[in-house]
């Protein structure tokens, strides 16, 4: 009787396992192992996903857009002493429909335009703040010694501030489920001491697709 049992218990398992075997053959689910990883310029456009909202090719275009355009600007590179800039995420928002981490685009435009001033501009990691001042007490309390470099009132002062907003404008076909988003992204530099804009910048594109891409 158990050997019957058995035997009808692998059958049941079987026929349940064909079903479920069956049901994804019919429904098109892609049962096969993991697809084979490809790496893509991040200039481009990606010849895999494509969607509506902010991708690579983007944040490189936008902030070596922006990067050229300050360098061109004679009150931000071409002062002596070089003016001490803040570029960071902290006044820069998102007011568009597309999902993004800003620090994606002001770390890359800060970082590439660092390395083409040469000295023209100082950058301020105002963002550092909390770690500098925790190593400033240390250094005049007596804890640690007061390094190589030199010892300051305070710490550096900035002239100018990044500020800046993305905003976009959406517009869907309800037949077809298609998207097309208009994206505009402005940028303009704070004199921090009289509140003056002293340089903008704007850049801006559309998109349009059968938009089922999620960004994370």
């Amino acid at each position: 009787m158990n050997v019957v049992r058995s035997h009808v218990s692998r059958l049941v398992l079987v026929a349940a396992a064909g079903t479920m075997l069956a049901g994804c053959a019919s429904t098109g689910v892609n049962n096969t192992s993991g697809r084979k990883t490809v790496y893509e310029d991040v200039r481009s456009s990606s010849t895999v996903v494509q969607g509506v909202g902010i991708e690579s090719q983007d944040i490189v275009g936008v902030t070596d857009k922006m990067m050229r355009d300050m360098l061109a600007t004679p009150v931000l590179a071409g002062r002596n002493p070089p003016p001490r800039i803040i570029i960071d995420s902290e006044y820069f928002t998102n007011e568009s429909s597309s999902r993004i981490n800003k620090n994606s685009i002001t770390d890359r435009l800060r970082i590439e335009l660092q390395r083409a001033a040469q000295g023209r501009m100082v950058f301020v990691g105002r963002q550092y703040a909390a770690m500098v001042e925790n190593e400033r007490e240390l250094k005049r309390a007596g804890v640690t010694d007061g390094g190589t470099i030199r010892k300051t009132q305070g710490t550096a002062g900035a002239d100018f501030r990044l500020v800046g907003r993305i905003t976009s404008l959406d517009a869907v076909d309800t037949a077809t489920s298609t998207t097309s988003r208009y994206q505009q992204i402005t940028f303009e530099m704070i004199d921090l001491e009289y509140g003056t804009v002293v340089w903008g910048g704007i850049y801006e594109f559309k998109k349009t697709a059968q938009d089922d891409v999620i960004y994370r």
